[in-house]
């Protein structure tokens, strides 16, 4: 029986919306043929050992829709995901039951909107906490938020890699925290 999905509103805790991107000038290859790639390679793009993508449903090496994979998370931190979007520029993903968090995460890639010849690659992701143990433990702890920026900054950093060119600066970070008093947002790189 196929695992249910779990989006945010499930979730525990605060609501975390979350960017990491970076820009790549003078790629080899245009947007979407460096989509195509990294639709057909995700694994390739994560670190192993923070984060090892492990493709459970699906048998074509490309990204479908309907597509899961398992993702081995440094620590007790487990969880599957299903594909949602898979489009030219970009793709989607949806937590699955019993994953840590509750949500859903975008990658996209497209031309940078003012500067030539510079692809803009982002991973924008809306999330809460599976439940209340997992919101301390990564939220208050931040246990599970340092391998989970580390994981996604180094999948940006790959990104630029394959792109070639010449990277734009670093992978930036920024993080939208809404609970029930305020709304924070924060910058990292």
């Amino acid at each position: 029986m196929p695992k249910s999905e779990q989006p945010a509103h499930t979730g525990s805790g605060a609501f975390f919306e979350r960017r990491y991107w970076v820009d790549v000038q003078h790629p080899r290859q245009t947007a979407t043929e460096l989509m195509h790639y990294i639709q057909c390679h995700v694994p390739d793009f994560s670190p192993d050992l923070l984060a090892e993508f492990e493709k459970s449903k699906g048998d074509s090496p490309c990204l479908r829709v309907e597509d899961e994979f398992r993702i081995k998370i440094l620590g007790p931190w487990n969880g599957d995901v299903r594909v949602t979007e898979v489009g030219a520029n970009h793709f989607e993903l949806v937590t699955l039951e019993n994953h840590p968090e509750a949500g859903h995460i975008q990658f996209s890639l497209h031309p940078h909107p003012s500067l030539p010849d510079t692809v803009h690659f982002e991973i924008h992701s809306w999330a809460r906490s599976r439940d209340g143990l997992v919101a301390f433990t990564y939220d208050t702890l931040g246990m599970g938020k340092k391998v989970q920026q580390q994981t996604w900054e180094t999948f940006c950093q790959r990104v630029a890699s394959y792109a070639g060119g010449l990277q734009l600066g670093p992978v930036h970070v920024e993080t939208v925290k809404q609970d029930d008093s305020e709304t924070k947002v924060t910058h990292d790189a």
